[in-house]
């Protein structure tokens, strides 16, 4: 196996991304479980923001890295939270926690007849903190946000995003089913698609 470091502590997010690549001969190691502290995300884009995650925890660590950035894009929000999904509502005032985000998109919603919405995710390798080409991958998973939660797997905007073409949200799919149709594993399909040589 060939050990990667997972430039994130969440839980979630090491459970996907180890289940599509362990299969593929990667080890993926938190990076929280090697002293490396997260890194700051002050980019306005997706891909700037894993980037950074990505050098950061492999000049730490020594390492290839892996890091993703992502986030939930609402239509009638203008993009929002987008690049700012993990921390919405404490920039607006509030506390840092799933609950607080969902309920501050919702009320942000309250009455308005667009739902439409979409999950993005970039994700970044490097093989070394000076990577000249870094490998990438983009995914969108479009939905809608409901005012009312539904199941209770995954994790985020979960609960409230609403996928028409199956009738569930994505808290009620199986983490088969996520790891199949979610953004993160459409970014990771590409991803891979440029891991030879690797």
């Amino acid at each position: 196996m060939r050990k990667l470091v997972l430039a994130s502590n969440n839980a979630g997010k090491l459970r996907e991304f180890s289940s599509l690549l362990a299969p593929r001969g990667f080890e993926l190691v938190p990076q929280g479980s090697l002293g490396v502290p997260e890194a700051e995300e002050p980019h306005p884009t997706f891909i700037e923001n894993a980037l950074a995650k990505a050098r950061h925890a492999s000049r730490l660590t020594g390492l290839p890295a892996l890091a993703d950035d992502s986030g939930v894009c609402v239509a009638a929000l203008g993009g929002e939270p987008g690049v700012y999904s993990a921390r919405y509502a404490a920039l607006n005032g509030g506390e840092k926690s799933d609950a607080a985000n969902n309920a501050l998109v919702v009320e942000r919603l309250r009455g308005v007849a667009d739902r439409r919405a979409y999950y993005y995710a970039a994700l970044v390798l490097v093989r070394s903190a000076h990577d000249p080409q870094p490998l990438i991958g983009e995914g969108l998973w479009w939905g809608e946000v409901l005012e009312h939660p539904r199941g209770d797997g995954g994790f985020g905007y979960d609960p409230y995003f609403f996928l028409p073409e199956l009738g569930k949200t994505a808290a009620e799919l199986s983490p088969d089913e996520k790891n199949r149709v979610s953004h993160r594993a459409q970014a990771l399909a590409v991803l891979i698609g440029k891991l030879d040589g690797f």
